[in-house]
């Protein structure tokens, strides 16, 4: 089991996917099963993966390796360690509630719905498991397919115009991470001895090494790839558009999970492999991060459309991510996979309960809503714990995040000055602001609408969907060393890496010293 874990776990939606394709169309029901099955044996199989990782190793674990094309030493090469295991479980457990989230919503061509968002679930997977540059690329382009597909056949009315935006945008950067993996395997074959290589392990070996100029190339092509799906400001226009447009499935596992595949590449690309061109660049990027955050903060205040104020929130939480990257902090990097944790189930669930609303009343628009508290009052309980998740309430789970990314933004001796945790943190009151403003007024306020006053309270599959979510977004409030734990000894091993990288020592990358690549047997 341990050694094909990994495998398992990115193959079983993809055999869901084929059965599904296999299946008459006419048998609805059973596509939305075996979709529904599939997604939960992945789940169940990513839980597994949580509770056998050891947490006080820093190494990649279950790591798998097969050459793939001799020629050109690329492998199929899988692992996972404390960066990317939260955002594999992740993946898992947000698949199955929005497939379950769409099993009414969604009435035409149901099994190509079901099938694209098992095979988008194998792109991700794939992403946050390959440790072999061009399998990465492989994933990382193929997720784009089948979410261009979801949002330009389900989507709404400007469905084609937000898919080939959101497809151009990502394609744009893809081609510049393509042209930048394959400048990392010709100079590794430049080296005495070196061939052509896309392995992760030896790359990030050479790769600290090359000289400045060089690499602050390859490294802005890797990064303003991954600033594009994050999407770090300016880069963001892409994702209202998509958001609005994708239906609630697409916009759930859009926010929950691929934009963190942005930020995982920062960690796990960008910033192990180019050192010395991420001090160079440190301030620009943390300045951008913090203008992101108070960008999206501004804008989603003044928003109409409720679903949009959501997607311009995730502008503004994923800036307090990219801060927390960047400070190089034990704190900033572990509130920053925390929170991308976080950000998955408190926006992915404010995208859940808009799609709730937006069933019932087919408006997004805050005018068009008011006094729900009265006819739908679990319903605006739930709504309530999730927003005040979002604002960072203590107790719940967004408040962990953003407190370690704003201390270890405060400390960061790589920063240099806690003005950008000062400013960063008035994004948490202005998100207060925002999200107060706007459950006043769809739960509170005046309107004379007899439709808003027999709107039908929460039902058992909806029910269903949101309990998971809030009993993880409370777990991971009141105890989030169950997370954390699993996280610190990769995000130790990391910072200390760029502080030696700082001073000028050598040291092992990725906690792999000469050049072994361990398994989990050889623990």
């Amino acid at each position: 089991m341990e050694t094909i874990i990994l495998t398992l776990i990115l193959f079983t939606p993809l055999a869901g996917a084929l059965v599904i394709v296999s299946l008459p169309g006419g048998l609805v029901r059973a596509v939305k099963l075996v979709g529904l099955v599939a997604s939960v044996i992945t789940f169940a199989l990513t839980v597994w993966l949580f509770l056998a990782f050891d947490g006080r190793n820093g190494e990649m674990q279950f790591v798998e390796k097969i050459s793939w094309i001799p020629s050109l030493h690329v492998s199929y090469h899988l692992g996972v360690d404390g960066i990317s295991l939260l955002l594999v479980v992740l993946t898992g457990f947000l698949t199955p509630i929005a497939l379950l989230s769409s099993w009414d919503s969604i009435a035409v061509r149901v099994k190509g719905f079901v099938a694209l968002m098992l095979l988008l679930e194998v792109g991700t997977l794939g992403v946050f498991m390959a440790l072999d540059l061009f399998l990465f690329y492989v994933f990382w382009e193929f997720m784009l397919i089948p979410m261009y597909f979801i949002i330009g056949i389900w989507g709404g009315q400007e469905r084609i115009y937000a898919a080939v935006k959101f497809f151009l945008f990502t394609m744009a950067g893809s081609l510049l991470m393509l042209v930048a993996i394959i400048w990392l395997g010709v100079y590794a074959s430049t080296l005495q001895g070196g061939t052509f290589t896309t392995d992760l392990m030896e790359l990030s070996r050479i790769a600290p090494g090359i000289p400045f100029g060089i690499q602050t190339w390859i490294f802005l092509a890797f990064t303003l790839s991954f600033a594009i799906k994050v999407p770090l400001f300016p880069l963001h226009t892409w994702l209202p558009d998509a958001h609005v447009q994708a239906p609630t499935a697409g916009s759930v596992i859009l926010a929950g999970v691929l934009l963190k595949m942005g930020t995982y590449g920062l960690l796990r690309f960008s910033i192990p492999l180019f050192p010395a061109a991420t001090f160079a660049f440190l301030p620009f990027i943390a300045t951008l991060a913090v203008i992101g955050i108070l960008y999206g903060a501004l804008v989603a205040m003044v928003q109409p459309d409720l679903k949009k104020l959501v997607a311009y929130s995730s502008v503004s939480h994923l800036g307090f991510v990219v801060l927390g990257i960047f400070a190089l902090t034990d704190e900033g990097i572990q509130g920053a996979i925390i929170q991308m944790v976080n950000h998955g189930l408190s926006t992915g669930a404010l995208f859940l309960l808009v799609g709730m609303l937006y069933d019932r009343r087919h408006t997004r628009l805050l005018k068009d809503y008011g006094g729900l508290a009265k006819p739908m009052p679990v319903y605006a309980t739930i709504f309530m714990i999730i927003m005040f998740s979002s604002a960072g309430l203590p107790g719940l789970n967004g408040f962990v995040g953003e407190f370690l990314i704003l201390l270890g933004s405060f400390r960061s001796p790589f920063l240099g000055t806690p003005w950008f945790a000062i400013v960063a943190a008035s994004g948490v009151v202005l998100a207060a602001v925002y999200l107060l403003r706007s459950y006043q007024r769809v739960f509170f306020g005046k309107n004379e609408n007899p439709a808003n006053q027999s709107l039908k309270d929460i039902n058992l599959r909806e029910w269903v969907v949101l309990v998971p979510i809030l009993i993880f977004v409370v777990w991971i409030g009141v105890f989030p060393q169950t997370f954390m734990a699993k996280t610190e000894a990769t995000t130790r091993h990391l910072v200390r890496q760029m502080e030696d990288a700082r001073r000028g020592v050598p040291r092992a990358p990725s906690g792999m010293p000469n050049g072994m690549v361990p398994t989990r047997q050889s623990r």
